[in-house]
């Protein structure tokens, strides 16, 4: 007797996406193109990147396969043109600034994502955004209220914990995202708001949490030392005279309260330090300097291109 087995088909499918989130996504197919039947599984979901199963009907004699279909951000954008008033008939050309796309699912304070605007320091040839996240503009002065932006726990995304009024909680995460916008609290070592540590939540680019827009990322202390070694002043002033312009914001507590808003400055790095990370610190008139702290405080973020 010969038995015949015959090897398992592998559906294929045309991949479906990219789309913008919230977009109607139509149902996958449910016969794949090569003729095998099935169903996909999980449902359909327009506001994240998700990986769906396809499996096979029985008798089949077919493998499952998987196709991921990501989810970005809108785009933003503004409008402009040098001439605001024209005569009738006259030409005029719009200039378009498209903004590149935060992180999917970002939630922004104010409603409204950070606008990103380049600026340079000529000493370090580096480039960062000219505001912090969460800013509605450049500092114009040290204690520009406009100008200090949110205050992220060290390595979380922007889930809505970073906004100065979210509330709090003192139940720590077991994952990288919490799954809520709520500001952990702790007063016990290692003082982190997730348990076990994680030290890679900010690294480059593609880190986990990385709260920067598309392009841009959370500073290296070595970085931050440098614009810092560059100013012509180690204190506050120094800093809001520097290209980075930086404010004085202040910084939340490990019980959640406001701290130093109006006479300190304290930005993370996405450097670690033990069980804290590095951050940069200035003070009124009295110094600049890189310290460490634990990661459950809430300090300013600004993003430097990649």
């Amino acid at each position: 007797m010969t038995i015949m087995v015959n090897p398992n088909v592998n559906p294929t499918f045309t991949q479906v996406g990219p789309y913008v989130s919230g977009a109607s996504i139509s149902a996958l197919p449910t016969t794949s193109s090569n003729g095998i039947n099935g169903t996909w599984s999980p449902a359909i979901n327009n506001t994240t990147t998700t990986t769906y199963t396809f499996t096979p009907a029985v008798g089949q004699f077919s493998t499952t396969t998987n196709m991921s279909i990501s989810i970005n951000e809108p785009l933003q954008y503004t409008l402009s043109t040098s001439n605001s008033t024209v005569c009738p008939g006259t030409s005029v050309t719009l200039s378009v600034n498209i903004q590149p796309p935060y992180p999917v699912g970002s939630i922004h304070c104010n409603g409204t994502p950070t606008a990103v605007v380049d600026v340079t320091n000529p000493t370090t040839g580096k480039t960062w955004m000219d505001r912090n996240l969460g800013a509605t503009r450049v500092a114009t002065s040290r204690t520009d209220d406009q100008a200090y932006g949110n205050l992220y726990q060290w390595g979380r995304g922007s889930d809505g914990h970073q906004c100065r009024n979210s509330t709090t909680t003192t139940t720590l995460s077991s994952a990288d995202q919490p799954g809520h916008g709520n500001f952990i609290v702790t007063l016990n070592s290692p003082n982190d708001w997730r348990s076990p540590q994680n030290n890679n939540l900010w690294q480059g680019v593609n880190g986990v949490n990385n709260p920067c827009p598309i392009g841009y990322r959370v500073p290296t202390e070595t970085e931050f030392n440098s614009e810092r070694l560059s100013w012509s002043v180690q204190n506050s002033t120094g800093a809001f005279s520097s290209s980075l312009k930086l404010p004085l914001g202040g910084s939340r507590n490990n019980d959640g309260s406001l701290n130093y808003i109006g006479s300190g400055g304290n930005y993370w790095s996405n450097t670690i330090s033990g069980s804290n990370s590095r951050y940069l610190s200035v003070y009124l008139d009295n110094y600049a300097n890189m310290f460490f702290v634990e990661r459950v405080f809430g300090l300013a973020i600004r993003c430097v291109k990649d």
